[in-house]
């Protein structure tokens, strides 16, 4: 879906973005993260056409437009990390008006903004002004606005900077529904564990570079060198840690009275299959479970210990 080949941004002598490379398939909800000047804003500009790449390429589904060309814009719906005054235009007046921007026929506009408003839960806020709407709903209506001329890519900036506790939920939940729908996301976001919970792939920058990409679970895995399993046993404890030890793959990191941690790099099917040896040799366990990655101490490790 999104092709993203050495892709630079220089300020005179500083680098902004240097030499990102990235594909995002189509499908995924793609989380981008990096501490306050890493590089992701302007890789989104870059994206979108706001702002012009020093060198690179950036390619959309099969299209070899580009970039910031009409062709390239409308696959693209973009959420900015601020919304803009409105003072004179209502929420019927705002869809319209952008509409007409992607040259929407007027029926076209007022079907398609109407399903649009439903979907973001803004159906009942046609006739005001959107000034007048909360951070929460103005962003929301961007999202609907971003949808208009139904795009391939959508690409949200920061879209839940200064909201309030409820309306994160209500734009996660949002996100999510229209991932469920097949629709092709990148949000960038200093909220972590808003991203663990809604996206299936992750890119992290720091100072301008893609450190790591890919599936959570995937970069997680390869960070952390293996699965660790904790294994809670009640009897032979001797039994279990010796037929660990000679199991190809597996390493015993700790045993305690009633447990023992190991680390294996092998499929979930081949863990399991040792849990049945433990079994079948007399062990007696209560259960074993897999320690969870967790992003926030992926983030620091990463970028240096910074999350702002």
């Amino acid at each position: 879906m999104l092709y993203i080949n050495d892709l630079t941004k220089n300020y005179g002598s500083f680098t902004a973005v240097d030499h990102l490379t990235l594909h995002i398939p189509e499908g995924d909800l793609f989380g981008f993260m990096g501490p306050n000047g890493a590089g992701k804003t302007t890789t989104i500009r870059m994206i979108c056409g706001l702002l012009k790449a020093s060198g690179g390429a950036v390619r959309i589904g099969g299209t070899s437009a580009a970039v910031g060309s009409k062709e390239m814009k409308r696959l693209i719906g973009y959420v900015p990390d601020f919304f803009g005054v409105y003072d004179n235009l209502k929420v019927r007046e705002y869809m319209d008006l952008y509409g007409s921007m992607y040259g929407m026929r007027s029926r076209d506009i007022a079907r398609i903004a109407d399903d649009l408003l439903e979907l973001v839960n803004l159906s009942d806020k046609k006739e005001i002004y959107v000034d007048t709407l909360s951070r929460g709903m103005k962003q929301r209506l961007c999202v609907a606005r971003a949808l208009l001329h139904n795009p391939k890519l959508l690409i949200l900036d920061e879209p839940s900077s200064g909201l309030d506790p409820r309306a994160r939920v209500e734009m996660k939940e949002l996100l999510k529904n229209l991932h469920s729908m097949g629709k092709t996301i990148v949000i960038s976001s200093h909220i972590l564990s808003e991203l663990a919970e809604m996206c299936n792939s992750i890119g992290i920058m720091n100072r301008g570079r893609l450190v790591t990409a890919g599936r959570i679970e995937d970069v997680m895995q390869q960070l952390a060198g293996g699965k660790r399993i904790h294994i809670h046993i009640v009897s032979d404890m001797d039994t279990a840690v010796r037929i660990m030890k000679e199991q190809a793959g597996a390493a015993v990191e700790s045993v305690r009275e009633n447990e023992m941690i190991i680390s294996h790099g092998g499929t979930d099917e081949e863990i399991c299959n040792l849990i049945g040896q433990l079994i079948q040799n007399g062990v007696t366990l209560t259960g074993f479970h897999r320690e969870e990655g967790n992003l926030e101490s992926l983030f620091m490790q990463l970028t240096g210990g910074s999350t702002q």
